[in-house]
């Protein structure tokens, strides 16, 4: 599939900067560059659902944790 992009001269810099970096294309830059960015988001994701289920899980042990140490000394 075909695609325009349009930039700012200070956008087409910075693609021009990395595809120069990485010594690739501009089109292969920014596939890169967008390709890693979708990997951080995915990341990032998984680290935020871990943080919330520690969250919850130390919230559970607050509540529930004297009650099941009643059941398991029994």
């Amino acid at each position: 599939m075909a695609m325009t992009l349009r930039t700012t001269p200070e956008q087409d810099a910075a693609i021009e900067a990395l595809a120069k970096r990485w010594g690739v294309s501009k089109t292969e830059a920014i596939l890169r560059a967008v390709e890693e960015a979708r990997v951080g988001a995915a990341a990032d994701d998984e680290t935020a659902r871990a943080d919330e289920v520690r969250a919850l899980s130390a919230e559970m042990k607050e509540r529930w944790g004297p009650v099941l140490d009643r059941l398991g000394s029994v």
